[in-house]
């Protein structure tokens, strides 16, 4: 079993501060990348991990994973935690979501098939459900006020 290094906190904050990497980091304090990640994760310097469960509640198979419905449902989710993301991934997302609820679609998933739509059910509407919370976050487009 390794010792627990024992990294400055104030120090760790300055040199992040000042641009270095975690690879630079990690030499300079004497530790593995990963001893960096969890040292600033201690410290408040890293972003909280999101949490997709709600925009995917199922355990996708990793062949899924990355699939066309799997990335906008993390990219819509990840805009509803206030999360920044390229406008083209957005756009692709939103495009998306707005076309299955504008057609009364949601979608479902099995790990053998993978995603498929399917007619919304009300109350019960993942799609609509995932939209709202992320448009609810953006700020309006002033060329539509």
């Amino acid at each position: 079993m390794g010792r627990k290094a024992l990294i400055d906190q104030e120090e760790l904050r300055r040199l992040a501060g000042q641009g270095l990497s975690n690879a630079e980091l990690a030499a300079r304090f004497g530790v593995s990348e990963s001893g960096i990640l969890q040292a600033k994760r201690a410290a408040g310097l890293s972003k909280p991990m999101l949490d997709h469960s709600r925009a995917i509640p199922w355990k996708l198979n990793r062949a899924h994973s990355q699939s066309g419905p799997a990335t906008n449902l993390r990219n819509l989710s990840a805009v509803a935690q206030g999360r920044a993301i390229p406008q083209e991934k957005l756009n692709t997302a939103l495009r998306w979501a707005e076309r299955l609820v504008s057609s009364g679609l949601d979608v479902a998933y099995d790990p053998e098939h993978g995603f498929r739509e399917v007619p919304a059910v009300s109350g019960e509407w993942l799609v609509e459900r995932v939209l709202a919370e992320a448009c609810g976050t953006l700020a309006p487009d002033p060329s539509e006020e």
